[in-house]
């Protein structure tokens, strides 16, 4: 093992150390990034955003990245004040300073922290690569707009056409990671059989669908696999959908931020940081990836069920 690489397993032994001891690191840095966004929203640089609340500019610079350990509420109440924020926005910072002490993070979509922030697409658009097993729906970044449109009437049955329009739009605008031209994100991605054969819209919605994954699974930053029915329970359990939010590393080959799994259920999802905790979901990723089919027997499968819904129309 070489000298980085021990470096590295130490850095990971301190973090669970400090995650025993301060709690998840996941808040305060969703915390950072959020004030970040704000200062720069509102064209504040750092030397100014410390010069009004009276602090050290180090003191903006590690609230920002994450590093503050001790967070008062009535600074980050300070610093929305400063930046402009509206109410709705300042009760979003509030609510992820108040989790920052949290021993565990559990974040139950409107529980927690106000509904308008979406931690999980934070971490989507700030992670280099992303690993994701899915076994009951196709992931957002893979999805159509009709499919994700029929999908959503579901699910939110009282939402008015233009509402769910939003919905839809923002989908659709997250999937900009996977395809941009200057660094897109890399994804590596398992689907479970089932998830091509639960009829989501109606068949012709499965067919484009199904077409547009077999398309982008021919982009070099996008490995999607298929799991067949006939593959049984590579770990002997039904495995929930999960995904593995891996960050880019500094100019010191340390990693920006820590590795993130997110699982989720019906009544919520829980992020999961520790170094057990995410060798556990990408030792059982490798598992099913291991049973899955190909990338090029997979569009060609996916093609195949694509045809099989044309012609049952």
């Amino acid at each position: 093992m070489g000298t980085a690489e021990c470096n590295d397993e130490g850095d990971d032994v301190a973090r669970d150390s400090e995650l025993e001891e301060t709690g998840s690191t996941l808040p305060r840095r969703q915390l950072g990034r959020y004030l970040r966004e704000a200062r720069e929203g509102a064209g504040l640089s750092t030397d100014k955003a410390a010069q009004l609340m009276e602090w050290h500019k180090s003191t903006v610079n590690r609230l920002e990245r994450g590093l503050t350990e001790r967070i008062r509420v009535r600074d980050i109440l300070g610093l929305c004040e400063i930046y402009g924020l509206s109410d709705e926005k300042t009760a979003v910072a509030k609510g992820l300073a108040e989790q920052t002490p949290a021993k565990s993070w559990w974040h139950a979509y409107a529980d927690l922290i106000p509904a308008n922030v979406n931690l999980f697409v934070g971490l989507e658009s700030g992670a280099n690569t992303l690993t994701m097993f899915q076994p009951l729906v196709v992931p957002g970044l893979l999805q159509t707009a009709n499919y994700a449109r029929a999908l959503d009437r579901i699910y939110f049955p009282d939402e008015t056409s233009e509402e769910l329009d939003r919905r839809v739009a923002l989908r659709i605008r997250r999937q900009n990671i996977l395809t941009r031209k200057r660094r897109p994100t890399r994804a590596v991605i398992v689907l479970h059989e089932n998830v091509l054969r639960t009829v989501i819209g109606d068949r012709r919605v499965m067919a484009a669908l199904l077409r547009h994954i077999a398309d982008l699974g021919t982009r070099d930053n996008i490995e999607v696999r298929l799991l067949p029915f006939r593959a049984g329970l590579p770990l002997g359990m039904p495995l929930p959908p999960f995904t593995v939010f891996e960050f880019d590393r500094d100019t010191h080959g340390r990693l920006v931020e820590p590795t993130v799994v997110f699982s989720e259920s019906f009544a919520g999802a829980m992020y999961f940081e520790r170094r057990t905790e995410v060798e556990l979901y990408r030792r059982s990723f490798e598992i099913v990836q291991s049973s899955a089919l190909d990338t090029r027997p997979s569009r060609d499968m996916l093609r195949q069920i694509a045809r099989e819904y044309d012609s049952e129309r």
